[in-house]
């Protein structure tokens, strides 16, 4: 199936009340057709692995589009400049959490892009910096705890920012670093107490969610 065909058959699939529905969890964007991220993912599957053609269709401005060429991308292919690329047109957290998680952080360029994105205005930029991080948490396996914790400051700083999703991402990116191992844990609660003590709202709100869920016996047995 070639791209045209590719955007052809994601139109034929255009949903209006999902459209609305997704609205309402604050998945918008100027091209959104209202197709299940499952659908998606199934339809990734059958196209398989082609980076040209996760360029273009990333380049189709679709939001579903967006997914497939997230789902297709060749993970060696893709370079710190298409990286800043994408980033730049994310529209809703949806696409920037799917982008950072299921392929920005399993490029080796991921480490750098979360401090150098996190320094944006941006709101979805910024996001993109902490939910790399989170993804990375989970899927990095070979990360060493003190990479973590040399981004404790990164998190400090964006903490403070009151826009609901990019706390969100800080938030998810700090209890993600806690869940990883019993040191981390430990080092992540410690951080979130100094943490509640900011003046500020957010990071107040952001410290206390972590401590709740790192601290919780559900957590604590699993480590």
């Amino acid at each position: 199936m070639d791209y045209s065909d590719i955007i052809k058959n994601l139109k034929s699939l255009k949903n209006e009340k999902n459209i609305d529905g997704m609205a309402r969890f604050g998945i918008t964007g100027k091209k959104v057709l209202g197709i299940s991220i499952y659908v998606l993912r199934d339809f990734a599957k059958k196209l398989g692995k082609n980076h040209e053609l996760a360029l273009k269709l990333w380049k189709s401005g679709f939001h579903e589009a967006r997914h497939l060429a997230v789902f297709t991308e060749e993970l060696d292919k893709v370079t710190p400049e298409q990286m800043n690329d994408w980033v730049n047109d994310f529209e809703a957290w949806d696409d920037t959490d799917q982008a950072c998680t299921s392929l920005f952080d399993k490029t080796p360029h991921a480490w750098s892009k979360v401090k150098e994105w996190s320094k944006s205005d941006k709101e979805f930029v910024k996001r993109a910096a902490f939910s790399l991080l989170a993804g990375l948490a989970t899927h990095d396996k070979t990360a060493k705890d003190e990479q973590f914790i040399q981004l404790f400051p990164v998190i400090k700083k964006a903490s403070t920012d009151e826009r609901n999703f990019v706390k969100k991402a800080v938030n998810w990116a700090l209890r993600n670093i806690g869940k990883r191992n019993k040191n981390l844990n430990k080092r992540a609660v410690e951080f979130s107490k100094k943490l509640l003590k900011s003046n500020s709202k957010s990071a107040k709100w952001i410290a206390s969610d972590a401590i709740r869920e790192l601290s919780s016996e559900k957590v604590q047995k699993r480590l």
